[in-house]
């Protein structure tokens, strides 16, 4: 079976870590990331771009709003203006 094919039957947990961290290798990132990381990323860029919560949530499946705002990384972004305020 070609790694390209599509099937309807899952991945194992242990297949799937082994695939992030071959990615993250690949890319040259030493950053240890998982599943997680990659929602949180998905939910702050869709919220970012001025998604609305409710339908993050329902694109993540979560039961409560609660629970995607533990995903929402927007208020840990550093803007210019804090970086425009150190002065040397």
């Amino acid at each position: 079976m070609s790694p390209e094919l599509l099937t309807r039957s899952p991945m194992r947990n242990a297949d799937v870590w082994r695939m992030i961290r071959r990615r993250l290798k690949q890319a040259g990132i030493k950053t240890l990331a998982g599943c997680h990381s990659f929602r949180a990323t998905g939910i702050t860029c869709y919220l970012q771009n001025k998604g609305m919560l409710e339908k993050a949530q329902a694109m993540a499946s979560h039961s409560s709003p609660r629970t995607t705002k533990l995903y929402d990384r927007t208020s840990e972004q550093i803007t210019l203006d804090e970086v425009e305020k150190i002065v040397i």
